[in-house]
């Protein structure tokens, strides 16, 4: 049997400390704390108003989302920030030799049920960013960070949530012995 030797990850702490310093500048240099879900509205709105451009001028949403960002959807910092989210993990993961395509998953999970799952619940996450105005990064870190109660209340409530859903799930993960 072949046994994987542990992956060396970044201390948790200064990882944190990182975090905490890359949105003290965020929020000193755009006005603004991080967000991830913002790029993603960007492309699709992008993609609404390239595949369908005679619906994204009669729809109200992209007409004012398209007054309020005349340069375009895709110049949006967030998506450039998300871009280099994408290029930062690739190149950690090289730096540490992490880098593989292989799908985590539980011994007693399929992968079609990860897959589905992944999907389900990435589309789940994004209507709920949406309803929120925000995704976790921006609505929770963010908010906390500037000490707004709708932040504390979010951060509350993610991890509320998930330790009440955990428990359901775990069985997905953990190996019965």
């Amino acid at each position: 049997m072949i046994t994987e030797k542990p992956k060396k990850y970044m201390n948790p702490y200064l990882a944190g400390f990182f975090l905490g310093f890359v949105l003290l500048l965020t929020i000193y240099v755009t006005g603004r704390g991080l967000g991830a879900s913002g790029a993603f509205k960007s492309i699709v709105i992008q993609s609404v108003e390239t595949i369908a451009p005679t619906h994204a001028e009669n729809t109200v949403y992209y007409a004012d989302y398209q007054k309020s960002h005349p340069e375009g959807a895709m110049k949006s910092w967030l998506v450039f920030e998300v871009l280099g989210v994408i290029i930062g993990a690739f190149l950690s993961g090289v730096a540490s030799n992490r880098v593989s395509l292989k799908l985590e998953k539980g011994p007693g999970v399929k992968n079609s049920t990860r897959i589905i799952g992944a999907i389900v619940g990435g589309a789940l996450f994004g209507f709920g960013s949406q309803l929120g105005r925000g995704c976790t990064s921006g609505s929770a870190l963010s908010g906390m960070a500037v000490m707004s109660f709708g932040g504390i209340i979010t951060m509350l409530a993610i991890f509320g949530v998930a330790y009440m859903v955990a428990y359901f799930f775990k069985n997905l993960w953990i190996k019965k012995q």
